[in-house]
């Protein structure tokens, strides 16, 4: 068991304007201080994600960077309780001692902005709610938070479900904070549920495929019974000289016996279950005349990082926007793109990352209109520096209507994060 007992002390800052809380209570005497005054806040941890969604012109600061530690860690119940800005990397490293995972993969958005890792903090993770590779298979971010603890705009200090993988009465408020962007609750705990690492993972890979044929591979493999946890597609890079050139350099591995496009297909497991499941994939997908490469386990783990960490975006200079459309409108999604558009593939189908160059209001526009008509929505990851784009992200007057109320009932003077996400929100 690792407990951290927490501590109350004087608010510090570093200027007139930024504020280090280093415990709950003191969050919420700034928040209802500044509540009183009308004064906004913006809401910042390690400020990994703060690139993404509407630049704020707040005039205080609230950095949460002292609230961070492991409070209580069970290996044995599968759950870890951390103060809000506990690094990931820091979670991450305590659980693999234990042989366990964050299964929803937090991404590292680190790589498109300084081409280093920066996967951020706890917090930040669930109030994005971005999940990685595994994603249709175990779930989302907010799908693995068992409880939390913050505070609302009003001041006051909200608790949300408990420790332990069962059903309670009640509202479930963390399905409801995470995505939220900062905008509802300022989070000071955070309960994550945790799984057992997989003993070994496989990737095989299939090669020089035509768009049809992907999105029909892609059906196949979410109606399998084989239990795969990741399915990426990556395409040739566009000629357009606007992109850095690098796919051949970020996935370049031993096994990977082709060039040209490929589907890798990720299995978890014992070695003897990845065997048997990879066995009937093969039959499965008709994969008997196709180009097959398979990546050993060392590579299989390397390949789904990089995935994870959008290194195929590294140090980008263009726009980067994030699509989720059913897996049905995906061909048209890709037939719509064209050499401006530097995208890949996951989850079946339902997920596109793409890097844009030249993107516009009236070029993004477009794209919007393109998938909201096909039934998905998009969002703005991140804008190059020249730019100052409006929408960032997708929303309808019935969704604009909900968030107000939601935001009316959680900080009626919208202090929190205000617009961070919609006007008026």
């Amino acid at each position: 068991m690792f407990i951290e007992e927490k501590k109350n002390s004087q608010t510090s800052q570093d200027s007139k304007d930024t504020f280090f809380p280093k415990s709950e209570l003191e969050i919420s005497n700034i928040i209802k201080n500044f509540g009183e005054k009308n004064i906004p806040l913006e809401i910042v941890g390690s400020g990994s994600k703060k690139f993404i969604g509407k630049k704020l012109q707040c005039a205080k600061t609230l950095n949460l960077s002292g609230l961070n530690g492991i409070i209580e860690y069970l290996p044995e119940e599968l759950y870890i309780k951390v103060k809000a800005c506990t690094p990931i990397e820091e979670i991450e490293k305590i659980l693999k001692e234990h042989n366990q995972q964050l299964a929803f993969e937090p991404l590292d958005f680190g790589f498109i902005i300084s081409g280093k890792s920066r996967k951020g903090t706890a917090a930040g993770c669930v109030s994005c709610n971005f999940s990685g590779s595994r994603r249709f298979k175990v779930g989302s971010v907010r799908d693995h938070i068992l409880g939390f603890r913050g505070i609302n705009g009003k001041g006051e200090i909200i608790k949300s479900g408990g420790t332990v993988v069962k059903n309670v009465t009640g509202y479930d408020l963390s399905k409801l904070v995470s995505g939220s962007f900062g905008t509802l609750v300022v989070l000071t705990e955070i309960t994550f549920k945790v799984l057992p690492l997989k003993a070994s993972s496989s990737t095989l890979t299939i090669h020089d495929l035509e768009k049809k044929n992907i999105v029909q591979l892609f059906n196949k493999i979410s109606g399998s019974s084989s239990e795969v946890s990741g399915s990426v597609f990556l395409p040739l890079e566009p000629e357009n000289n606007k992109f850095q050139k690098n796919r051949e350099d970020v996935f370049k591995f031993n096994d990977l016996k082709y060039e040209g496009n490929f589907l890798a297909i990720r299995m978890e497991g014992s070695k003897k279950s990845i065997e048997e499941r990879k066995n009937d994939l093969f039959q499965e997908l008709e994969l008997k005349k196709k180009k097959l490469s398979e990546l050993d386990f060392y590579q299989s783990v390397l390949f789904w990082k990089k995935i994870n960490n959008l290194e195929l975006f590294n140090s980008s200079k263009n726009s980067i926007i994030r699509i989720v459309i059913p897996p049905s409108k995906c061909l048209e999604l890709i037939n719509f793109f064209d050499d401006d558009f530097k995208y890949f593939i996951e989850w079946c189908g339902s997920l596109i990352w793409a890097e844009v160059c030249n993107l516009s209001d009236d070029k993004l526009s477009n794209i919007r209109k393109f998938v909201v008509e096909r039934g998905g929505y998009l969002t703005l990851i991140k804008q190059t520096s020249n730019q100052l784009l409006n929408e960032i992200f997708t929303y309808t007057n019935t969704r604009l209507h909900i968030s107000k109320k939601i935001k009316e009932s959680f900080d009626p003077k919208k202090i929190l994060n205000p617009e961070k996400m919609y006007i008026g929100v």
